[in-house]
């Protein structure tokens, strides 16, 4: 039986907080490279009740380091959005209600 071991990154805010991400997916849109991300709990309770957030950031070099980090114009945000929800909604289906809740 596989095993799913989600890719994990912990973040820090511009306050200095860090949080846990799981990365959903990855693309280059308009010559540049995205990240999707939704927030990780260990708590599978805490991940039901906050389920749905998404962040999108963008990949910038600092050097050879690859950093992700947010988006500041709205435009692009949006549009870069926009084709993430459909590549997540495509990727888990969520249009096929039938299965019920995995226990």
């Amino acid at each position: 039986m596989d095993e799913y071991t989600p890719d994990l990154y912990t973040l820090e805010d511009e306050e200095g907080n860090e949080q846990v991400f799981e990365l959903l997916d990855v693309m280059e849109f308009e010559g540049e490279k995205y990240f999707a991300l939704t927030p990780y709990y260990e708590d599978p309770e805490q991940m039901l009740e906050d389920s749905g957030e998404v962040v999108i950031l963008k990949s910038e070099f600092e050097g050879d380091e690859e950093m992700m980090v947010s988006i500041d114009d709205d435009e692009e945000y949006e549009r870069v959005g926009e084709v993430f929800m459909k590549r997540i909604e495509e990727m888990f289906d969520f249009e096929d209600e039938d299965d019920g809740p995995v226990s």
